[in-house]
């Protein structure tokens, strides 16, 4: 009889094994593949942009069209509009209508159709990361990488730890780093599951304030945060990012509500265009 049950737990422990074994080789199958899958179009041109390019943020869609695979749905469709620099400008529209995917057209995630101009300069006959590198985004998830605050704040370490301490005061966040061990150094965890979802989002916001790109994209990144953070985040956006453009990708109208011009999308093409006011007088 102990034979027989010494037998079945080795099979059942075998059974989890080769079942554990085989979930890994997933990963492994999934490696593979990204290994074999075309690179990004735009990393091979070498042209740069003019010196201090951008210093206005302006942007110019020109018949724009975005596909995200070859013979798929046409998500956006022969988009024209103008964008002045260091303008407010938000995007509504139903879920599926292309608000999330102008973002990945300036960011060329994919390469769209037809012409994009920030300050002029065609951003196809650019590489990608000088193109990239006028934009930022905060978006309604937090990113984090596991590392200390310091990386996160300035993965490029081009400040000097008082700016990082400035921006820290600035998005409320200096007195709780003060208290960790490390301060500055303090390692956080994967996605940064030991801080919370609003202090991830606010080590977002500084990262954000420290680039002070030119062009900054919102994707309502108050979703998930309390009341306090709330106003926190947009309160200081509004104070300290007066020097570049801001679009905001709008789920509530009160986030829009202060914004230059409002774009409506419906099915990937501009339904209407306007102010708040003028918006709100056409529903009346």
């Amino acid at each position: 009889m102990v034979y027989v049950f010494t037998t079945v737990e080795v099979g059942q422990f075998a059974v989890r094994q080769f079942s554990e074994v085989e979930n890994l080789m997933t990963s492994v199958e999934r490696v593979m593949s990204y290994t074999n899958l075309d690179a990004e179009p735009g990393y091979d041109i070498t042209s740069s942009p003019p010196n201090n390019w951008p210093s206005d943020g302006s942007i110019s869609f020109r018949n724009v069209s975005l596909r995200y695979y070859s013979g798929g749905p046409q998500v956006l469709k022969n988009l024209s509009f103008d964008i002045q620099g260091r303008r407010k400008v938000g995007i509504v529209g139903r879920t599926g209508d292309g608000k999330s995917s102008i973002v990945s057209a300036l960011l060329r995630m994919p390469e769209a159709d037809g012409d994009i101009l920030i300050d002029g300069v065609n951003i196809k006959t650019l590489s990608l990361q000088e193109s990239r590198q006028c934009l930022s985004v905060l978006g309604q998830t937090p990113v984090i990488f596991s590392g200390s605050i310091r990386n996160n704040l300035d993965p490029l370490a081009r400040h000097d730890d008082s700016a990082l301490w400035a921006i820290l005061q600035t998005v409320h966040l200096k007195t709780m780093i003060e208290n960790l061990k490390g301060k500055l150094h303090y390692e956080l965890c994967e996605r940064g599951e030991n801080v919370s979802v609003g202090e991830r989002q606010l080590i977002c916001l500084a990262r954000t304030l420290l680039l002070q790109s030119k062009i900054v994209i919102l994707d309502e990144p108050t979703a998930h945060v309390d009341p306090n953070t709330e106003q926190i985040i947009w309160s200081t956006v509004h104070e300290k990012l007066k020097n570049s453009t801001i679009i905001t990708i709008a789920h509530r109208l009160n986030t829009i509500r202060d914004s230059d011009m409002i774009i409506v999308l419906k099915d990937g093409e501009i339904a209407e265009l306007g102010t708040f006011d003028d918006l709100l007088g056409r529903v009346g």
